[in-house]
């Protein structure tokens, strides 16, 4: 067994960092830094933190490799760590009060409810992290509170429906989500004790904490992005570094945009008249698909067996397009989670308890339309992320951060990426499904404009809604959940459209300087076979095995 290196002692410190910013990471459930941990969300500690991976940034920029995977893994070291400090720097936390995966009630309310502790251990931690949830809602009140101070206010309407979702939550003891987290028996007493007398009784402190303290002085809807905030645009320009791996400018992705949604117009025309004949317009398309009753869903056993089949077409074709697939197939699970989107992947828990799973959607399960379900199966499954992240957790011979990194661009690049090459595939069922996949690039694409619009030139919220309602297919509910989830998470929507096209261009660079020898197999197999990385460590892979190969 080959000794660890200085790198590699590296990159454990970099897990480390990861798991303190966010203990309740999918990627590192099960993780030993994470057993029995909540977050802390003081400034005291976040700047700490900050401090901590910065400098451990500098130390990975510094050290010296001998191969080129080592100079990958300092790459990856490098960028996850500065990625924290950027993160933490940017002080989130003080205005971000209701989105489903950032926010503080997030966190717990959605996190914390799909942990899957195994063995005595993992659930002494989840007990010890039930006892911790008063003092990490005092601390995150207390954050809201500074970030009045500092003139870092939240969105009105976003404390509306946090406090919203904590009525409905505090309404119903019973019904608590934390109660269904799966202890053996001998835990179950203590389980219920710390949820009924600490744990609900601190959600109602901190939704006094929010009515009381933050509701009165909310942003108004005309100025919901980080421009409004003190260095509101310098923490934008951040986050956009951060999510897309590259050094464009908001400016430049707006841009970019607006351009590929003038490109998209062209091919709805074709797409259109092969589902619905005549001659529509790209608009009449994208209403119908919209507002057509008949394509929408009976019921959610409907939704989940469209959504078994798309994944069971994709596993058994796959094989034509990849050398090396995942070990396990994906699971399927129907998720009632009104707010939260159509669908999304949870990677399998490292112990192996619990499978790489495509969480649907059942929420109002009628008032959704099928028009987008097999794009987003092929996203969150296969090909896209349970191809990408189950070979990540099976890569050997490289540190562990390397399979449990979490690289924005590189992930969802990868997602969207999927969509088309399913479409190369044969994989979508017909006229109507290529349709959605259509629709899906013209929303990854809108969020490139509205993202940059909300953040960067100030757009009002009514601005964004229109903007989506013009140039996506979303039914009106959706509309509204995406806006909101661009304005508490500024920057994560650059991620999907960036990494696809980087993606696109690196294959296409290989395929024209490599001709008759270019193997898509072995190119998918290349991407995939290093872990999540930024998008210009990428390029310097593939531009590597081109020279190789050629």
């Amino acid at each position: 067994m080959t000794a660890p290196t200085p790198l590699d002692a590296l990159a454990e410190e970099a897990v480390g960092v990861l798991a303190a910013e966010d203990p309740l990471e999918d990627a590192l459930e099960g993780c030993p830094e994470t057993v029995g941990r909540l977050a802390d969300p003081s400034w005291q500690a976040q700047s700490e933190l900050a401090a901590r991976a910065a400098t451990l940034a500098d130390r990975a920029a510094a050290a010296p490799v001998t191969d080129a995977v080592e100079e990958v893994t300092r790459a990856v070291v490098a960028q996850q760590a500065r990625a924290v400090a950027d993160r933490l720097g940017t002080r989130l936390v003080e205005h971000t009060v209701a989105d489903y995966q950032t926010s503080p009630l997030g966190r717990l309310l959605g996190s914390l409810p799909a942990v899957r502790p195994v063995g005595e251990e993992q659930e002494r931690g989840h007990l010890e992290r039930l006892a911790a949830v008063p003092g990490y809602l005092a601390k995150a009140a207390e954050r809201h509170r500074e970030g009045l101070r500092a003139g870092r206010l939240p969105v009105a309407g976003r404390v509306r429906t946090a406090t919203d979702r904590l009525d409905a939550y505090l309404a119903d003891p019973a019904g608590d989500p934390l109660r269904a987290v799966p202890l053996s028996a001998r835990h179950h007493a203590e389980r219920d004790r710390l949820i009924d007398e600490r744990v609900r009784p601190a959600f109602a402190a901190y939704r006094e904490a929010l009515h009381t303290d933050l509701a009165p002085h909310g942003r108004p809807p005309e100025r919901p992005g980080l421009c409004h905030l003190p260095d509101g645009e310098e923490h934008y320009a951040t986050l956009a570094r951060v999510h897309t791996t590259t050094d464009r400018s908001p400016k430049e992705l707006h841009d970019t945009g607006v351009e590929l949604l003038a490109h998209l117009e062209a091919e709805y025309g074709p797409a259109g008249a092969q589902a619905f004949g005549g001659t529509p317009s790209a608009g009449e398309i994208r209403e119908r698909l919209r507002t057509d009753a008949r394509l929408r869903w009976s019921g959610a056993p409907e939704l989940l067996a469209a959504a078994r089949t798309a994944i069971g077409r994709a596993e058994l074709a796959a094989h034509r397009r990849f050398g090396r697939l995942p070990a396990v197939p994906c699971a399927l699970d129907g998720t009632e989670a009104p707010g939260a989107p159509l669908a999304w992947y949870m990677p399998a828990a490292p112990d192996g308890s619990r499978p790489g799973t495509y969480h649907a959607n059942t929420a109002r399960a009628t008032e959704r339309s099928r028009v987008l379900a097999e794009a987003t199966a092929f996203h969150e499954a296969v090909p896209g992320h349970h191809v990408q992240l189950s070979l990540a957790q099976e890569l050997t011979g490289l540190p562990r951060l390397r399979r449990v990194a979490w690289i924005n661009a590189y992930i969802e690049g990868w997602g969207l990426y999927a969509e088309r090459l399913a479409d190369e595939m044969g994989l979508y069922s017909g006229p109507v499904a290529r349709l959605g996949m259509l629709a899906m690039d013209s929303l990854r694409a809108a969020r490139l404009v509205v993202d940059t619009g909300l953040h960067h030139f100030g757009w009002s919220r009514d601005q964004a809604v229109a903007y989506l309602r013009e140039h996506t297919v979303l039914a009106e509910a959706e509309v509204q959940n995406e806006t909101d989830r661009y304005i508490e998470w500024p920057g994560q929507a650059l991620s999907y459209m960036t990494g696809r096209l980087e993606i696109q261009r690196l294959r296409t660079r290989a395929a024209r300087r490599l001709g008759p020898a270019f193997d898509i197999r072995a190119f998918h197999d290349l991407v995939l076979g290093s872990g999540a990385l930024p998008l210009d460590v990428l390029d310097q892979v593939v531009e590597r095995w081109t020279a190789k190969t050629g």
